[in-house]
């Protein structure tokens, strides 16, 4: 599953490269505001106040256009395209998400730059030592169940709610895919500094997890048609048969001049 999982990204971000490429450069200017908007705003102002709220809104802006990014790129999962109109007309289903995963960013980097710190440094270390095992276990839980919340909100229902809980319960169901897809993206984000984070960039991580929540939803369609199944032995080559019909094969001289064939 993981083998066809990265044919098919690749596939696909191959065949949508200029919409991808935009889209990324979108996202760059939209981290220009967390990074220089702060900087610019301490040469009119000194205050730490104002550069926080800079900071906070430039964070909110970004998580938003990763939110609407989201919603748009399910139809390339689905072997389909989309247009920009589309892009800009998912804000209005995109932003509470996007929010909501602000705030989420905030609230990560508080309890890794202070709430840990202060367990790590109590005057009883066992206390500490313990305190800081669990908060750290915790936050490790979260970020491998909440790297699926875009998608998830996306394809499966716009409620918060319900989507927090069914972003655990695919970590928990799935946690050697959560934690190879959390490794899988941080390398592909460190390969994107070649292209400048144009490609495959943050819209390609999306994509990817897109792709994997796409598919991982066939595995529990064949487990609603077959509930006697042992869930530890899902025939994976059976399940994609149509799949691998749809994306087929191709060489690389057919992904760089496809029109000769």
């Amino acid at each position: 599953m993981i083998g066809f999982l990265i044919k098919k990204t690749l596939y696909d971000l191959w065949d949508n490269l200029f919409k991808v490429v935009i889209l990324n450069l979108g996202f760059l200017v939209c981290t220009a505001i967390p990074v220089f908007l702060p900087m610019l705003g301490l040469l009119f102002s000194e205050s730490e106040g104002l550069f926080i709220a800079l900071t906070i809104l430039g964070i909110f802006v970004c998580s938003i256009y990763l939110s609407s990014v989201s919603f748009v790129i399910r139809a390339i999962s689905d072997y389909g395209t989309f247009t920009f109109r589309e892009f800009a007309n998912a804000f209005k289903a995109a932003w509470k998400s996007g929010i909501v995963v602000g705030i989420l960013l905030i609230l990560f980097f508080y309890i890794v730059t202070d709430v840990l710190r202060f367990y790590w440094e109590m005057e009883n270390p066992v206390v500490g030592l313990a305190l800081t095992s669990i908060v750290f276990w915790l936050t490790v839980f979260a970020v491998l169940s909440f790297q699926f919340y875009f998608t998830v909100y996306a394809r499966l229902g716009q409620n918060i709610k319900k989507t927090f809980k069914k972003c655990m319960l695919i970590n928990m169901d799935n946690t050697g895919m959560s934690v190879f897809l959390i490794i899988h993206n941080t390398i592909v984000l460190a390969l994107s500094v070649i292209f400048i984070f144009l490609f495959p960039g943050p819209v390609g991580v999306l994509l990817y997890l897109d792709e994997a929540i796409r598919l991982r939803l066939l595995k529990y369609d064949w487990l609603e048609a077959n509930p006697d199944a042992n869930r530890r032995k899902i025939p994976w080559d059976a399940i994609l048969i149509e799949e691998r019909e749809r994306t087929g094969n191709r060489t690389l001289k057919n992904l760089i001049f496809p029109w000769k064939d």
